[in-house]
């Protein structure tokens, strides 16, 4: 009988050992799959945060090679530098922005995107609130941005050129001008002429035409795989909106001025207080043009990259189709996304236009 109660409490005590042991491996296997879907999850951000940056280099993709090294597969863009005096070199010298460049006896490291003066080692020192303090030279690199904005240039000036000749040698639209006339017949007869008027449109349709098929452009580039996010830098739509600015501000009639400083039709006492109040208006109107599509730019890409981010996590037959066709569905709408934009660029910029040489005539 001792020995039958021994062996029953011998092998109950067996069962919960194992049931613990197995309950531990549980617990790990949990935590382990946890922390590989934080890191994942981790990855997927920082993946998102580098596609939306710009860089200074033409990074197609890169791949992890069989004996564990990274591999970049692109091509290097002219870095330059003014630090003391000029600096021109390869951004190869970077390897992708992983080792510290050394020109002249001066070491540079890129750091968040950013060239910052360093020393072999590539140290970067922090102030109190954790910014860098190393010296940033002034850049004038030819980043991977700058070189799609030479090159939708350049592929505008061929097909407008084209276009032109082609007119030359008859009234009717061939070749690439079947599909661009429409669109320009549109931008003139339901963009400009309205809003600006028929006697002052004519000058600034140049402008019109010029930055509606430029965003419209890089808008749709931005869809590919090449990574061009160019509206997606705020750089380049406060550079967009301040010509906008510009020639609102140059061009504008007496009128126009008079609105803003002495409004006409009200008291005295009041024009004093609306002026600022018009004269803020001037500065917002810009930015709102630079914030809108920089905004709705960023905001799809992070949308877009985020859904096919869900698809790593998912890994299952129904999660991982479901954020490919929803990733599907945006991806066109996206497209329309890139026409709306731009439409509303060039729709804003001829009000701002129209308001500028509007003659009143009934004061």
């Amino acid at each position: 009988m001792r020995r039958k109660f021994l062996l029953k409490k011998i092998s109950f005590l067996l069962f919960l050992v194992s049931f613990a042991s197995v309950a531990q491996q549980h617990d790990e296997t949990t935590a382990s799959a946890q922390t590989q879907d934080k890191s994942l999850k981790v990855s997927i951000k920082e993946y998102i945060s580098h596609h939306l940056l710009d860089s200074y280099d033409f990074g197609l993709y890169s791949y992890t090679s069989d004996e564990g090294e990274k591999v970049h597969v692109g091509f290097p863009l002219p870095v330059i530098l003014w630090d003391g005096g000029l600096k021109v070199f390869s951004s190869s010298k970077f390897h992708y922005g992983e080792t510290v460049a050394e020109v002249g006896g001066d070491y540079y490291k890129v750091y968040h995107n950013k060239i910052y003066k360093t020393d072999a080692a590539g140290t970067i020192s922090y102030d109190a609130e954790h910014h860098p303090t190393n010296v940033k030279p002034l850049d004038f690199s030819i980043t991977k941005n700058v070189v799609f904005i030479f090159l939708v240039s350049l592929l505008m000036f061929f097909m407008f050129t084209r276009m032109a000749k082609n007119y030359k040698k008859s009234a009717l639209p061939t070749g690439m001008g079947r599909l661009l006339e429409p669109i320009i017949l549109y931008i003139r007869d339901d963009i400009a002429i309205p809003n600006i008027g028929e006697k002052h449109y004519r000058k600034y349709m140049s402008y019109l035409l010029t930055v509606f098929f430029f965003v419209w452009i890089v808008n749709l580039l931005g869809l590919t795989p090449l990574g061009v996010n160019v509206t997606n830098n705020i750089a380049v739509t406060f550079v967009l909106a301040l010509i906008t600015f510009v020639l609102t501000t140059v061009t504008a009639n007496k009128s126009y001025w008079g609105h803003i400083f002495w409004m006409p039709g009200v008291p005295k006492l009041m024009r004093i207080v609306l002026a600022p109040i018009e004269l803020l208006g001037m500065v917002i109107k810009p930015f709102s043009l630079m914030i809108r599509l920089y905004a709705n730019i960023t905001a799809g890409h992070i949308v877009l990259m985020s859904i096919i981010g869900l698809m790593f996590i998912f890994k299952s037959w129904i999660g991982s189709p479901l954020s490919f066709g929803l990733a599907f569905a945006l991806s066109l709408l996206e497209l329309l996304v890139a026409a709306l934009q731009a439409y509303i660029f060039t729709m804003l910029s001829a009000l701002y236009f129209g308001s500028a040489v509007e003659e009143h005539n009934d004061h």
